[in-house]
């Protein structure tokens, strides 16, 4: 089997590589890696799950150690465009231990927080920029950045900029870049314009595909579940108070909002991701579910790309998505790089016709059921002991011994992004990214759910947060996998103690009508 050290990766990369645990290449690096050494121009097309991150931080990298200049103030060495500022941050995770031993600086700046902080670090100098487009172009339009130094340009998820409506801005970032620049362009699919910007700013690019975005992996497992309109929610809970993660998608940011809530209250830890929450409650909810402190995120289709936990085992699609693509971003939550993955479609009458045209098109043959609560059908999708947790009695109020300070916007935003030091550091667990897999076997087998059954919500502790403009360090796995599969753990840490109950699931009758596919109130988008 082809190693790093014979795909022409540098020996000090090798080293971080291996003190990551990282040792055997995923196939799209293993393609990649010769041309993108070389300084080609590289168009990678692959499924999410299927190693990219690796396979564009690697060159990269290698690249800037060999030249070895300082950068300049506001003016990057290289730059990595991302569509989600969860991605950026992850991005920024994965590449930070490789830019510690090549000794980089590594800076990630996005919108939703502020600027002062990202101002300040582009000030000192870094060599690798991860940036979502707009608050990129911000800082560029200000005059705090420069993009006319960057020597490598690397384009991530690209059709899904395209789809959320970055091109114009990716045209106006990448025509600032230097013509003679090495382009590295990732992405599913060349729909929705992608394609031009392969023919405008790319070289006789070197095109790998691996894994096609149409294809389902092998090792994913696919049901509906016929259900009756006001048994879903009864459903959801039994499927979610088994061992280990989930993610459950919701249409509408009202709809996850709602479900997190009743699913907390039914003894059911979990955390909602949607467009509506600040920065800070993004990271803390993320957080929570990676520590595991919560087994369960809800989630609109903005967690259904750049969101990537180890060890997600079952996807659950609560609401149908309309489009088949969605079904297939939401449903990569799963399966990554070889780990098994169950992905469960709630279905009412009314939705039969949807379900199977989207079935269709996604390339998917299902296995259909008409299901109730208790049956016996929802232990085999989701084994292991159902555990409930005792949600905590609000806090009783304090009472101020003097006058308290209003809180700062730095109290709830965090740095907002700051560049790192060149000193290596130790003791540094995996990071979360677009290329590493879930926890699973060496043979590439899912290994049961498991992380979550004694995780409880109790006293709901805030998980470490990623930083609102900066990915911090997750700490270590010591769970069963591969290790570069056990690379995508973001922020392993302590899990809390709660009350639980293992005999019978909190009614959940209110749940049931509150949750439905009729109710919900107006739809409000992602």
């Amino acid at each position: 089997m082809t190693s790093f050290t014979e795909l022409g990766v540098p020996a000090v990369l090798n080293t971080a590589l291996d003190r990551l645990g990282i040792t055997t290449p995923f196939p799209i690096q293993a393609a990649t890696l010769p041309d993108s050494l070389a300084g080609r121009d590289v168009l990678g097309r692959g499924r999410t799950g299927s190693g990219k991150t690796y396979a564009f931080v690697i060159p990269l990298v290698a690249r800037l150690a060999a030249a070895a200049r300082k950068p300049q103030p506001g003016r990057p060495r290289a730059l990595i465009l991302a569509p989600t500022r969860e991605l950026a941050t992850q991005i920024e995770a994965t590449l930070r231990p490789l830019a510690d031993a090549a000794g980089l600086r590594t800076l990630v700046v996005f919108g939703g927080v502020g600027p002062n902080p990202q101002i300040k670090a582009l000030k000192a100098g870094v060599d690798v920029l991860v940036a979502c487009p707009g608050r990129l172009d911000d800082h560029i339009r200000s005059g705090h950045a420069s993009l006319d130094a960057v020597e490598v340009t690397v384009l991530d998820e690209a059709d899904h900029m395209a789809d959320l409506g970055f091109l114009p801005v990716v045209r106006r970032l990448m025509s600032q870049t230097p013509v003679g620049g090495q382009r590295l362009l990732f992405s599913a699919t060349l729909d929705n314009g992608v394609d031009v910007l392969v023919q405008k700013f790319m070289r006789r690019p070197v095109t790998h595909h691996v894994d096609s975005a149409a294809q389902t992996p092998v090792e994913m497992d696919h049901h509906v579940l016929h259900v009756r309109d006001d048994d879903r929610f009864g459903i959801l809970v039994e499927l979610l108070a088994a061992p280990g993660r989930s993610v459950v998608f919701t249409r509408t940011k009202r709809r996850a909002k709602v479900l997190t809530r009743q699913l907390n209250a039914a003894g059911v830890p979990a955390v909602e991701l949607h467009g509506n929450l600040a920065q800070n409650a993004r990271n803390r909810n993320l957080s929570a579910f990676s520590d595991g402190s919560a087994g369960t995120l809800v989630a609109t289709d903005i967690a259904a790309r750049g969101i990537h936990v180890d060890d997600v085992s079952l996807v659950i699609h609560a609401d149908p998505p309309v489009e088949h693509k969605a079904y297939l971003h939401r449903s990569g939550r799963t399966a990554r790089a070889g780990a098994r993955g169950t992905v469960i479609t709630l279905m009412t009458d009314e939705q039969q016709a949807d379900v199977r045209d989207l079935a269709r098109k996604a390339g998917i043959r299902p296995v259909t059921t008409r299901t109730r609560p208790g049956d016996a059908l929802l232990a085999q999708l989701a084994p292991g002991e159902r555990i409930f947790v005792t949600p905590a009695p609000p806090a009783a109020p304090s009472t101020p011994s003097g006058p308290s300070r209003p809180a700062s916007p730095e109290d709830s935003t965090g740095s907002g992004g700051r560049s790192r030091s060149r000193r290596p550091r130790r003791g540094r667990g995996h990071s979360t990214t677009e290329g590493a897999a879930p926890a699973a076997s060496s043979t590439g087998q899912g290994r049961p759910r498991a992380g979550a059954a004694d995780n409880g919500q109790g006293s709901r502790r805030r998980g470490s947060a990623a930083g609102s403009g900066q990915a911090r360090g997750s700490g270590s796995d010591h769970r069963s996998g591969t290790p570069q599969q056990r690379a995508t753990t973001a922020g392993a840490g302590t899990r809390s103690a709660s009350p639980r109950s293992t005999s019978t699931a909190p009614s959940t009758g209110g749940g049931a009508a509150a949750f439905s596919s009729r109710g919900g109130g107006r739809r409000t988008g992602r």
